[in-house]
């Protein structure tokens, strides 16, 4: 088993979209190395969500705290309308719907 199938295994991936979903994330989309097959063990997790209108900052915060105290390794988070337009098409094609 590789690493993306840890994080994709069906109970974490329900998991993690609870915890998406209590912050307003939904859309939720892996990319990077995991997506990639080239995660190692210094490996963060990337996320793609959508986040309702109205989330604040500390929202955010709040959403990838937990997230990484549940998962046990560091998480970031992009929401696809921040992408930079030189990544974002990559990003866009390699992304795995959770």
């Amino acid at each position: 088993m590789n690493k993306l199938d840890k994080i994709l295994d069906k109970d974490k991936k329900q998991k993690i979209l609870t915890i998406c979903a209590k912050y307003g994330g939904y859309n939720v989309r892996i990319f990077g190395s995991y997506a990639r097959g080239e995660a190692t063990e210094k490996s963060d997790l990337d996320l793609l969500m959508d986040i309702k209108k109205g989330k604040s900052l500390l929202n955010r915060i709040a959403l990838k705290q937990e997230l990484e105290d549940f998962l046990g390794i560091k998480v970031d988070i992009a929401k696809p309308n921040n992408l930079h337009e030189i990544i974002k098409k990559q990003v866009l094609q390699e992304a795995i719907f959770l």
